[in-house]
């Protein structure tokens, strides 16, 4: 698979954790950034982000600042993507299994390396149930105008 991993400041390292283990899972992995723990905003990631996955550049995309939230609200900003934010695997799977999410959003302050690992396994792992679930999921991308 293809995944785009951004962050901001308070994240990069375990940014760098979780795109070592995903190369080592076998992934394409686009980083796209920050490098440093110099401070950054949130939402240039986070749109970044938003956008390579919403282009198909990436299939899926991998969120992370302190705690999770402002990330994944910027990357929602795109109607493309289904950002969620997680902190244990039942979370992550339930994602993509009813709300099939493109992207998933963590806190590097509240999720500890190995739960982070459990989540992004999760999550790979889980495939979109369809069924019932697919016309929710398409007004999440086309909400009323």
């Amino acid at each position: 698979m293809r995944i785009a991993i951004a962050s901001d400041h308070a994240a990069v390292d375990l940014k760098a954790t979780l795109r070592d283990y995903l190369i080592e899972l076998g992934h394409e992995v686009a980083d796209l950034g920050p490098e440093t723990a110099d401070r950054v905003d949130y939402p240039d990631y986070g749109y970044l982000l938003g956008s390579v996955v919403a282009d198909g550049t990436a299939d899926y995309g991998v969120a992370l600042c302190g705690s999770g939230i402002g990330i994944s609200m910027a990357v929602n900003r795109n109607p493309a993507c289904r950002c969620a934010l997680v902190s244990e695997p039942l979370s992550a799977a339930l994602a993509r299994e009813h709300n099939n999410a493109n992207c998933i959003a963590m806190g590097a302050r509240l999720t500890g390396i190995d739960m982070a690992k459990a989540c992004l396994d999760a999550f790979l792992s889980t495939e979109f149930g369809g069924g019932r679930h697919a016309g929710r999921v398409e007004k999440l991308s086309n909400p009323p105008a």
